[in-house]
């Protein structure tokens, strides 16, 4: 067997897994939303009413907190809980470690972290008093200081060699492609040039941290424009349009592999341009999202014993 077929018969379940877990993970997002939702839209009506309203609607026995839908919500969002508190604990328990990547946990613990909230404002009926409304407000912060952990993880290379080389391997390609495109004047060489366009190391290096992470992510909103500005150059007025101003792929096979390339250069190439800021802000994160996360199972803790006291359960 040659080294190609090697390679292949190696990527390619590799690429099977990773399709069938981006398959079941958009089909859980679209489950979470269409519950929340679905909930939503029936109860409107109650949770917009007022407090004195709401026991003379005929929806209260159900959506109120203690109500059958309201309890079961109740207890869906313990079950949410239990499963992402069980993603740290993964670090300490061999066994669990084994069972699939850290990615994939992190990217479900991402979805019930996003979900969690509505899920428990649902059964709340939207009144967040005394301990549970504490720690409603505590958990709503955990859940979004949990979008900037995601995305910073994501800056990240594990392997800071492997990410070198692929830098290099894309920046040989992306020098081809930039050689042939300039030959058939498709783009050209100073928007490529602009296109991956970053500050130096030295500037990096003296930002704040605070200020590091707020350029990072601009960048990342900054680059879909920079490829349709790239993408325009090469595309007549009608492809323009068609392409919604080059922010969509065109029918140009060539240049579509051309701009990938450009795409992912630039993406790497600003991961490890802001790598040590990166970890740096990361370790910060860490330091305020763990006491956050500790807090809210203390008190969400305390509310569940008090509901199972008062005989609710």
């Amino acid at each position: 067997m040659s080294t190609n077929a090697t390679v292949a018969s190696a990527v390619l379940p590799a690429r099977s897994r990773e399709s069938g877990h981006h398959a079941r993970l958009v089909a859980a997002y679209v489950i979470a939303i269409a519950l929340i939702l679905g909930i939503f839209g029936y109860g409107l009506d109650y949770y917009t009413a007022s407090s004195a309203e709401r026991p003379f609607s005929p929806k209260h026995a159900l959506l109120r907190p203690s109500g059958h839908i309201g309890i079961n919500l109740g207890i869906l969002g313990l079950v949410m809980f239990v499963v992402i508190f069980l993603y740290p604990l993964r670090k300490r328990w061999p066994w669990l470690a084994r069972q699939g990547s850290t990615k994939r946990w992190l990217d479900f613990h991402v979805l019930l972290g996003l979900s969690a909230p509505f899920v428990i404002a649902l059964h709340s009926s939207f009144k967040f008093r005394g301990i549970a409304g504490v720690a409603f407000w505590i958990m709503l912060a955990v859940s979004l200081s949990g979008v900037v952990g995601r995305y910073l993880y994501g800056q990240i290379p594990r392997q800071l060699n492997a990410a070198e080389m692929s830098r290099k391997e894309l920046q040989d390609l992306q020098q081809d492609f930039t050689r042939r495109l300039s030959e058939e004047k498709m783009l050209p060489e100073e928007n490529l040039r602009e296109a991956l366009k970053l500050p130096s190391q030295a500037q990096v290096d003296k930002l704040p941290v605070l200020v590091a992470l707020v350029y990072m992510f601009a960048l990342d909103l900054a680059r879909p424009l920079r490829i349709a500005r790239l993408r325009r150059h090469a595309l007549t007025l009608g492809e323009r349009t068609a392409s919604l101003g080059g922010l969509l792929a065109s029918q140009h096979a060539d240049l579509e592999r051309a701009i990938t390339t450009v795409r992912e250069e630039a993406a790497l190439a600003k991961r490890i341009l802001f790598l040590t800021r990166s970890q740096q802000v990361f370790h910060l994160w860490h330091v305020i999202h763990k006491p956050f996360s500790y807090t809210f199972a203390v008190l969400a803790l305390g509310h569940v014993v008090v509901v199972f006291l008062m005989g609710y359960l």
